[in-house]
């Protein structure tokens, strides 16, 4: 053997490089469907809505009319976009969206290209298709809808609008349908 031979180290690099990648990538995961477990709160976004699946088609929505809000998820991309949007049930059990100044929020815009998402209300968490409502009379009605409920529910800190209060021209609404699995 050569006096100039040297007995090389094996290289610990990669995988310590490996091993943090991996790691990382597992705490962003976990991280993420703690997050979701807990948003979307007031105005923050979430991820993945949790809760009881109800695959059940449904026609009556009313018992929408019994929570304050009501949260959608859609897919933004490759991960899960959820928020807390009013929503009501008008006299026949159909069931809306409210969407003030729509047209600058990221989720209406989502929507228009992929109408499929979930609805929770309360624990049950339901498989929906969304459609905005452009015409005239069933906005009027939807928004109806919005002031009965807003009437039902208001408290000292969540005051009720008038009854009479006129639909504003920038308010969106979007009809929510069950989908069948």
């Amino acid at each position: 053997m050569s006096e100039n031979a040297q007995t090389e180290t094996p290289s610990y690099t990669g995988l310590v490089v490996g091993g943090g990648l991996i790691s990382l990538t597992v705490l962003l995961v976990a991280g993420f469907i703690l997050y979701s477990s807990i948003c979307p709160c007031e105005r923050t976004p979430g991820g993945f809505l949790f809760g009881e699946r109800v695959d059940a088609p449904v026609s009556n929505w009313s018992m929408a009319n019994d929570v304050p809000l009501c949260q959608i998820q859609i897919w933004a991309g490759i991960r899960p976009h959820s928020i807390n949007l009013n929503c009501m049930a008008a006299d026949d059990g159909k069931l809306y969206l409210s969407c003030s100044d729509c047209e600058t929020k990221y989720w209406s815009n989502v929507v228009g290209l992929q109408d499929i998402g979930k609805l929770r209300l309360g624990e049950d968490v339901y498989p929906v298709q969304f459609s905005r409502v452009l015409e005239a009379a069933e906005l009027d009605r939807a928004w109806s809808a919005r002031m009965a409920k807003l009437q039902a529910l208001a408290s000292a800190s969540n005051p009720a609008p008038t009854s009479s209060a006129p639909r504003p021209e920038e308010w969106w609404s979007f009809n929510v349908s069950s989908l069948s699995p």
